[in-house]
């Protein structure tokens, strides 16, 4: 052993350490090297890293005199093991005073002597390097400590980067990844579940050990969106897993939200160009009427364009309320909630609705009918989503009726129509966003599939509740229920 660390070797090897990083080099290739450099600059018989997981460590990387310990198992009950990984980073030991079957077989090839220091990140354990020495070697001084923590720091460092490191894949960095990752073999069979993987999939990992992926395996460097039984979505990828063998890493995520987001995107696109369509056609089929054909048209002909063209721009106008409305996911706004008179609210409501729809309307509310608690202004977005929603559901003719009522703790109002009726199982589906009872070109209703949307975003927030059912007798009885106020 030199009386000192040989500052010139430890500079020059670290240098070529650099350059293989920087060349692209990791994992293994790089480590091995850096022991290499440890070993030639502290004068010793040989060097060894071990790497941690929750359920022990192994020998993953040695040199010199220490060369046949990789692959060697490290049990986390081992006394030594317990003894090095606590106390001071950098420490000094003697292998013949260790219990513990790895350091009874240094001390019995000689190896009795070792300074130990521990490789962390971010305050966690992903390892300990061991520089050993023969027997009768001197005790190292500070400095060589300086430089076994050095090394071992370093080490910790790539294993931050994840540049190939951990090896096993399930050290304490591994266990820490928001991510799921799996270590698989030449056959499929999962040989790593960290924690993350067992939270995404819901498979524990007793149950997912030795055992096939619970989905597909994308080839190496792709990305496969695949859906699970229980209807949420995960994005896999998959890579060729560094060091010999023919072992796979899979990394995986719950997309599902992501999944959503684009599928409520593409139905508003779709939507959106559905309903645009019609009111659009129709006004400029009109405006083209009276502009080419306005001198041969007739004093009640040009009334009738201009009566069509002023309702379809009204319908062109409901509709974009409700697509800005449902993009913003608008509300009642940030006022607080207020009692409010809710016979006289919807009295005046009612006498806004469309000519058309208003003249359908039949008012039942009873004149002692108790105080709403909740956003007045809003009210009128309701009534209007529902009573289009009864009158587009039922002949032209048939009523559409408005009651009233109280309990001890809310007050309520219904719309009731005598159309179609909804189908039990459709009661709360009516309420996503985008749906429709009919798809395709042969929806006999039109409709963005927003209303009820809405509806039901406003009453929840004013602590509030909203429902359908079928009507005795046929059609459909929507029900909105406020605070007492």
């Amino acid at each position: 052993m030199p009386e000192r660390t040989d500052f010139s070797a430890l500079i020059a090897g670290h240098t070529t350490v650099i350059e293989m990083i920087n060349s692209g080099g990791t994992g293994l290739p790089v480590l091995i090297r850096l022991l290499d450099v440890a070993q030639a600059a502290l004068g010793a018989a040989g060097t060894a890293f071990v790497e941690f997981a929750p359920t022990g460590g192994r020998v993953i990387a040695a040199t010199g005199a220490a060369e046949w310990a990789v692959g060697r198992p490290v049990p986390a009950d081992d006394p030594a093991t317990v003894c090095l990984l606590s106390g001071a980073r950098v420490r000094q030991a003697r292998t013949d005073e260790l219990t513990g079957g790895l350091s009874g077989e240094l001390a019995e090839r000689g190896l009795r002597r070792m300074v130990v220091s521990r490789a962390e990140v971010g305050g966690l354990t992903v390892g300990s390097l061991h520089v050993l020495y023969p027997d009768g070697a001197d005790r190292l001084d500070a400095e060589q400590h300086a430089v076994v923590g050095y090394v071992a720091s370093c080490i910790a460092h790539m294993y931050g980067d994840q540049t190939g490191l951990p090896v096993h894949g399930d050290g304490p960095v591994v266990a820490a990844l928001a991510d799921g990752l799996a270590v698989v073999d030449r056959d499929g069979h999962v040989r790593l579940w960290n924690p993350a993987a067992a939270r995404v999939t819901g498979r524990p990992t007793d149950q997912a050990l030795n055992r096939p992926l619970p989905f597909p395996l994308p080839p190496s460097g792709r990305v496969l969106d695949h859906r699970l039984p229980d209807g949420r979505w995960l994005k896999i990828t998959s890579g060729e897993l560094p060091g010999p063998g023919t072992l796979r890493v899979v990394t995986f995520r719950d997309i599902t939200d992501q999944q959503r987001r684009d599928h409520d995107r593409d139905l508003f696109v779709a939507v959106t160009s559905h309903e645009l369509r019609t009111p659009v056609t129709v006004i400029k089929g009109y405006a083209d009427t009276l502009t080419d054909h306005w001198e041969s048209l007739t004093e009640t002909d040009r009334r009738q364009a201009a009566r069509v063209i002023g309702q379809r721009a009204n319908e062109l106008a409901r509709l974009v309320d409700r697509l800005l409305s449902s993009a913003a996911e608008a509300g009642p706004g940030d006022d607080p909630p207020a009692p409010y008179d809710l016979g006289d609210a919807l009295r005046t409501a009612a006498a806004d609705l469309p000519a058309e729809l208003r003249q359908r309307i039949v008012l039942r509310l009873p004149t002692d009918l108790p105080k709403a608690l909740g956003h007045r202004p809003s009210l009128a977005t309701m009534l209007t989503e529902l009573c289009t929603n009864a009158g587009k559901y039922s002949a032209p003719d048939s009523p559409v009726e408005i009651t009233a009522g109280a309990d001890g703790s809310t007050v309520f109002f219904q719309v009731g129509d005598r159309g179609v009726g909804i189908r039990p199982e459709h009661v709360e589906r009516a309420f996503d966003r985008f749906w429709q009872g009919e798809s395709g070109d042969r929806r006999r209703y039109p409709g963005a599939g927003l209303g009820l949307y809405l509806v039901r975003r406003i009453v929840e927030q004013q602590n509030g509740w909203v429902s359908l059912r079928p009507r005795a007798g046929g059609g459909t009885v929507a029900e909105v229920r406020l605070p007492r106020g």
